[in-house]
């Protein structure tokens, strides 16, 4: 009842009921299930990322797009002027041709390509199909996420939810949109936006933070989560620079005799990242934190499971930049079903890892390299 309520105080957001919740992994899967619900949709389409490549796979999603804006389905396509910089006219115009709604989230017009704005950046991944599909999670729209084109393809994990829940899912959408275009809804469209939904058996809160709510709150809640664990906290992150509230409650739960596991990348995409993330790797060994680190490709997946009890898949990193300075949005799923579907995925992706060893001999220029990074994590 509590993390509810916190849940609620925090992002604004009631617990709400979903008729199904699935666990997707690797592009693969994603995006058959995002072809899928585009192809069934018969009312609106609404997508929202902060990548989208004009890849193969894009340009897949976007035919389809084209294809249901013919039909008259009403389609907004909204992507983040920065992680998507490289969609230019040429992808876009059959697009707008067909009539698609097409906005950049943080559009700087004439700096775009020369002063990348890289903080407060739209992370969110979602997509919303007649207000009864949605998806949220890892996975942007790109060839470097789909196994079946790259064998070095991200590993992630996305989630498709169907039901009630994806009111709050698409809530999230239309304030993003009405942000980035000061476009107005037309009240007639608002029951097809919002549509009514039987109760399902599944419980979840959709949460949502970024640096216009002081609330933090996917911050507050994982943190909360794992202080509230007694069994175990299975943490998997792309990026691993926790606030010094989240590295608290890690070693408090690991000290406390909870089995803490965090899983991070071998190799991030990010040189610095890896670097200060090393920097805390002692500091959890010490405090009885098991650290693996992933070996078989880049990981992506941001995904923490407590106890049987909390699962949150999302699209904010264990990090301050996700916590405090990006727009994110990560589902909190409550109950026994998605924590074993988490619990499983996690103890198949340690398989392709090592264990972190405690005080590796460092030399002192690399120690000091590492909390040079440190000081820096911040702003990471």
């Amino acid at each position: 009842g509590q993390m509810i309520r916190l849940g609620t105080n925090t992002s604004d957001v009631p617990v709400s009921t979903a008729t199904g919740v699935r666990m997707l992994v690797g592009g693969g899967q994603t995006y058959v299930g995002f072809l899928e619900a585009i192809d069934g949709a018969t009312n609106h389409i609404h997508i929202e990322f902060y990548i989208c490549n004009p890849d193969p796979i894009a340009t897949v999603i976007r035919d389809r797009l084209i294809a249901k804006a013919r039909e008259g389905v009403t389609v907004r396509f909204l992507v983040d002027a920065l992680g998507s910089s490289s969609l230019g006219r040429r992808f876009l115009r059959p697009v707008r041709e067909a009539g698609v709604h097409v906005a950049f989230f943080h559009d700087v017009k004439i700096g775009r390509r020369l002063r990348p704005v890289t903080n407060f950046r739209n992370h969110r991944k979602i997509l919303v199909v007649d207000g009864v599909i949605g998806f949220t999670g890892g996975i942007n729209v790109t060839d470097d996420e789909d196994e079946r084109v790259r064998d070095d393809a991200y590993h992630d994990i996305h989630l498709r939810i169907e039901g009630g829940a994806v009111r709050w899912l698409q809530m999230v959408f239309l304030e993003d949109w009405a942000y980035s275009t000061s476009e107005r809804m037309d009240p007639d469209e608002v029951p097809a936006l919002l549509p009514d939904t039987p109760a399902g058996g599944h419980y979840l809160q959709i949460l949502c933070s970024g640096p216009d709510d002081p609330r933090e709150s996917i911050h507050r809640m994982q943190v909360a989560a794992i202080n509230a664990a007694t069994e175990r906290v299975w943490l998997t992150t792309a990026y691993f620079v926790p606030t010094s509230a989240a590295l608290m409650s890690l070693t408090l739960a690991a000290l406390r005799g909870v089995d803490v596991r965090v899983l991070v990348p071998c190799v991030s995409d990010s040189r610095v990242v890896t670097a200060a993330a090393r920097s805390y790797f002692d500091e959890l060994i010490d405090a009885g934190v098991k650290v693996w680190e992933y070996q078989d490709r880049m990981l992506h997946s941001k995904t923490l499971v407590v106890d049987d009890t909390y699962s949150f898949i999302g699209t904010a990193n264990f990090d301050q930049r996700s916590f405090v300075l990006n727009f994110e949005v990560t589902a909190l799923i409550y109950g026994p079903v998605m924590a074993s579907s988490l619990n499983r995925q996690f103890e198949i992706d340690l398989r392709k890892s090592m264990r972190v060893q405690a005080r590796r001999k460092v030399s002192p220029l690399r120690r000091l390299g590492d909390a040079t990074a440190r000081l820096f994590s911040p702003v990471l």
